[in-house]
């Protein structure tokens, strides 16, 4: 019988209940596997136990997008990489959305899984620390992190779009930095930074279009918008017309970027809904690595090459 291990966060979303684990248990059990499951109490519980978990052939993420992150930051402390899939409970749940999987409905999800395939998903870093989908930096970055937890539980996204709407009447604050990337630097002032891997951000399904998750590249948004009303035009040009056509955005596609501050930022960055404080203001990405995640099959043409 194969083994699997559930890292599971119940605080992730609206909770987790035993009867639901179970449920998961009793579908492992009839696909073959032997499940344990291990629950998670505070941050960073989700690295060390992976870190220090004995060999399985598949290990299941149980929670919100930050479970999945912890996830992978504690494989890559291993030896022998392990095999991920990842169960959507959280609030935003990009990473499930991705993947076609529906938010809060574990049972189907886990079963849309178990009749997948394995595939490499590339993985980014930021100063050398993993992340599983997108790092930000400034306007609006701060909302999943700034939402209370309380609210979260209560009222699910709402909650962020409630803190979204006090963000907007905010002053929109410009950095001055330069960048380098595919061989080319760029100076200027700019409110929003967004490094990913992936089409789903924020909400916002098929943020870029073509993408692939395993062609070793990731997609770089930097915006130099600060008014009120082109922000709101921006929105709408994103859901409406392709990235290089809005104004005020600069895209582009690569396995490296360098960023230098003129002056190290005060806010941190979020990576994966989490808070990320570098200790320094040169900011440097790149992709060298990738996992085996095993993926539900019906977004798997349109995700991966």
């Amino acid at each position: 019988m194969k083994k699997c291990a559930i890292i599971c966060n119940l605080h992730s979303g609206r909770g987790i209940k035993q009867e639901t684990i179970s449920k998961l248990i009793v579908i492992l059990n009839n696909s073959g596997y032997e499940a344990t499951t291990y629950i998670t109490q505070k941050e960073q519980d989700a690295i060390h136990m992976v870190e220090n978990l004995p060999h399985v052939d598949l290990v299941i993420s149980m929670g919100g997008d930050g479970t999945f992150s912890e996830v992978i930051t504690g494989n890559f402390k291993r030896e022998d990489q392990l095999t991920l899939t990842h169960i959507p409970i959280g609030t935003a749940n990009d990473i499930g959305a991705m993947f076609g999987l529906r938010k809060n409905n574990p049972v189907n999800n886990l079963n849309e899984i178990l009749a997948g395939e394995i595939k490499n998903l590339d993985i980014c870093f930021i100063n050398g620390q993993p992340f599983a989908y997108v790092a930000g930096f400034g306007k609006y970055i701060q909302i999943s992190c700034d939402t209370p937890k309380k609210y979260k539980k209560i009222f699910g996204y709402l909650a962020y779009a409630a803190q979204g709407v006090i963000e907007f009447f905010k002053p929109t604050k410009l950095y001055e930095l330069e960048y380098t990337v595919n061989g080319e630097t760029y100076k200027g002032l700019f409110s929003i930074i967004l490094v990913s891997n992936a089409n789903s951000i924020a909400g916002f399904n098929n943020i870029y279009k073509n993408i692939k998750l395993d062609d070793k590249k990731f997609e770089v948004m930097f915006c130099s918008i600060n008014k009120r009303k082109n922000i709101i035009r921006s929105f709408y040009f994103l859901k409406t017309t392709d990235i290089h056509n809005v104004p005020g955005i600069y895209f582009h596609q690569t396995n490296k970027l360098e960023i230098k501050f003129k002056e190290k930022p005060k806010k941190y960055w979020t990576i994966d809904g989490e808070k990320f404080k570098p200790n320094s203001k040169i900011i440097t990405f790149d992709t060298k690595y990738s996992i085996k995640m095993l993926v539900p099959t019906k977004n798997i043409k349109n995700l991966f090459k």
